[in-house]
């Protein structure tokens, strides 16, 4: 079964047209989650709205505020929200190019996959995605979703194109209430070198099945124990040695490191027992994963 469009419209540059479908890149359904119940029943619990004054009140009765002054709120109608929408057109409309690392990965927000819908979009959707392919740059357009606009960045994705939309400026925070007692100094030159050598000896070609979440599949492998009726399995915290200079440890770093395990092929001999234990608890169990 096709996966279904979160959005449908036309892409457009100027006058050329393109009619596509938007669809989420990535997905958190795999993600455990829990389920609330009650320590006793074992029966999941409902949140229902609570009045201080009133107590329970049905959900038909709430209305939207906004808080304008610490506890005083105004009250905000549907009709209120129709006079401020924005009309979608359903369309994408390109209005500017950016070369494609000049946009800060911090406005960086929820990723899209965009492609033709149809056949007959197959040409014009081709032309587009290689234009911007050649040139090296990002489309900058605006996107209503769920009756919001937001600012999105499109460029050319294998065969396909990538969408992201943007965080508001106001979203994102300065750095200097961070930074700014960050010293600005220059290192010492020996310990800076010992250092590069490191980062140096640690290269490797990033593939994020290398770095999957160890929380995750220690989580579900202890939910596999249990519905076996086994103890849960407590993983040892990682020991911590005692604080050294930081050029001896730079040294000490340097000398123990080993180069990252480059990924195995299939003519590589098969992987040792604790790698198979990994393995099989990543697998996907026949439950569901909301217990």
């Amino acid at each position: 079964m096709a996966p279904r469009a979160s959005w449908k419209g036309y892409l457009k540059l100027s006058l050329v047209s393109c009619p596509v479908r938007l669809y989420p890149a990535t997905s958190s359904s795999e993600r455990i989650s829990f389920n609330q119940l009650h320590k006793d029943t074992h029966n999941r619990i409902n949140m229902k709205p609570v009045d201080p004054e009133l107590g329970l009140v049905e959900r038909s009765d709430l209305v939207k505020g906004y808080e304008y002054e610490d506890k005083k709120y105004i009250i905000i109608e549907d009709a209120d929200l129709d006079s401020v929408r924005i009309e979608s057109n359903h369309t994408m409309n390109i209005e500017a190019f950016v070369d494609e690392n000049s946009v800060d990965v911090i406005y960086q927000d929820a990723p899209y996959y965009l492609a033709p819908d149809g056949a007959m979009a197959e040409e014009t959707f081709v032309v587009l995605r290689e234009a911007l392919r050649k040139s090296g740059k990002l489309a900058i357009a605006r996107l209503v979703l769920s009756s919001r606009e937001r600012v999105v960045t499109i460029g050319a994705r294998e065969t396909g194109m990538f969408v992201c939309t943007l965080r508001n400026p106001s979203e994102v925070r300065g750095t200097a209430e961070y930074f700014g007692n960050i010293p600005v100094g220059k290192p010492e030159p020996e310990m800076l070198q010992l250092a590069e050598a490191l980062i140096q000896q640690k290269m490797t070609t990033f593939d994020p099945k290398n770095y999957e979440d160890r929380y995750e599949v220690a989580l579900m492998q202890m939910i596999r124990e249990k519905l076996k009726g086994h103890k849960p399995i407590i993983a040892a915290a990682p020991e911590r040695g005692n604080v050294i200079n930081l050029m001896d440890a730079l040294k000490a770093s340097l000398s123990q490191s080993k180069p990252p395990a480059k990924s195995k092929t299939k003519s590589e001999p098969a992987a040792k027992p604790a790698a198979k234990v990994v393995a099989s608890a990543t697998a996907k169990p026949a439950a569901k994963k909301k217990i």
